[in-house]
C-alpha cells in the first residue's frame, strides 16, 4: 500500500543524489512532486554542480512512476522565487503535504583557515536557504488545515563537532535548532518537523574536497591520510557497521517514513542514518 497516495511533496536539491532519491521514493509512495535545485556552481565548492538536465531527469523519473512532477531551476536563497514556485505548485497540484528541505553544499578546511566567503556561503545555503524554504511553505501548510510533515536534511555533523567542517557543522547544528523551534510552533496545527542525519552517502558531494584536493568519495577528501590526524581524530570517523558509505536510497527510506502517517507521533526528533558512527 502506498503511504502518500493523494499527497503533494516538495523536495529541494532534487537534481541528483539524496534529493533525487527522496523525490523518487515519495513518488513511489504515491505523492506528486514539486522539485527544485540551483543547478549552479558555488564559489567555495570544487565538485561538479548538478545541471538542469539532471533536474529534468528527476522530473522524468517521477513521471515514470505515474506521478505528476513540476521541476524548476532556482536557488533556495531567492525567497521571492521560492514563494512563486510554491504558489504555482500548490495551485497546479492541489496542495502541499510534505516538505523535504534537502539542498546543501560542502567543502573542507581547518576552522582558522576558512575564508570569509567560504563561511558566509555555507551559512547562506545550508541554513538561511533552509529557513527561506520554510518561510515559503509553512503558511500553505497552516492555511490548508490538514496537517503535514516537514523533513530537513541535517547531518551527523549536526550532532557532533566534526573536524574540518566548522562552517558546515555550524549550519547543520543550526538546522536542528530551527527544526525543534518550528516543531513547537506548529504542533497545534498537526504539522510535524523532524531532521534526518545521514553519515557518509555515496553522492557527488560525498567526494568533496579538503584544502583544494579533490576527494574520491572518501571521507573528508582523504584528510586522515595524515598520520598525526589519523591517530587523534580517526575514531571520530569510524562506523560501527562494516561500511564506509551508504546509498542515497538508504536515507530516502527514513525520509519516506517521516513523511508518512506511520511517524504521526514523531516531531522535533533527530533521526540518524549514520552506519553507527554516532554510537561513539
Amino acid at each position: 500500500m502506498q503511504r502518500l497516495t493523494g499527497k503533494v511533496a516538495l523536495v529541494t536539491g532534487a537534481a541528483r543524489g539524496q534529493g533525487r532519491a527522496h523525490a523518487l521514493r515519495l513518488a513511489r509512495e504515491g505523492a506528486d512532486i514539486l522539485a527544485f535545485d540551483a543547478c549552479t556552481a558555488f564559489e567555495g565548492v570544487e565538485y561538479d554542480p548538478s545541471t538542469v538536465e539532471d533536474l529534468e531527469e528527476t522530473g522524468r523519473l517521477v513521471e515514470a512512476e505515474d506521478r505528476r512532477a513540476m521541476v524548476r531551476r532556482l536557488d533556495a536563497r531567492d525567497l521571492a522565487a521560492v514563494e512563486a514556485f510554491v504558489e504555482e505548485g500548490v495551485a497546479e497540484l492541489g496542495g502541499l503535504d510534505v516538505v523535504v528541505v534537502n539542498h546543501g553544499i560542502c567543502n573542507y578546511g581547518f576552522t582558522w583557515e576558512l575564508s570569509e566567503s567560504q563561511w558566509e556561503e555555507m551559512i547562506s545555503v545550508n541554513l538561511t536557504g533552509v529557513w527561506k524554504v520554510l518561510r515559503a511553505t509553512v503558511p500553505h501548510l497552516i492555511e490548508q488545515g490538514r496537517g503535514g510533515s516537514i523533513v530537513i536534511t541535517s547531518s551527523v555533523a549536526g550532532l557532533r563537532g566534526l573536524p574540518f567542517l566548522a562552517h558546515y557543522s555550524a549550519a547543520k547544528h543550526g538546522v536542528v535548532g530551527l527544526a525543534k523551534t518550528l516543531a513547537n510552533e506548529l504542533g497545534r496545527h498537526e504539522i510535524r518537523v523532524n531532521t534526518v542525519h545521514p553519515g557518509g552517502v555515496r553522492t557527488v558531494m560525498g567526494g568533496a574536497t579538503f584544502n583544494g584536493e579533490r576527494g574520491q568519495a572518501e571521507p573528508f577528501g582523504g584528510a586522515l591520510n595524515d598520520l598525526q590526524l589519523a591517530s587523534t581524530l580517526g575514531p571520530i570517523f569510524m562506523n560501527t557497521l562494516p561500511h564506509t558509505h551508504m546509498e542515497p536510497e538508504d536515507v530516502a527510506n527514513a525520509v519516506a517514513f517521516l513523511a508518512s502517517d506511520e511517524s504521526r507521533y514523531m516531531t522535533g526528533t533527530q533521526v540518524t542514518v549514520d552506519i553507527g558512527t554516532l554510537i561513539r
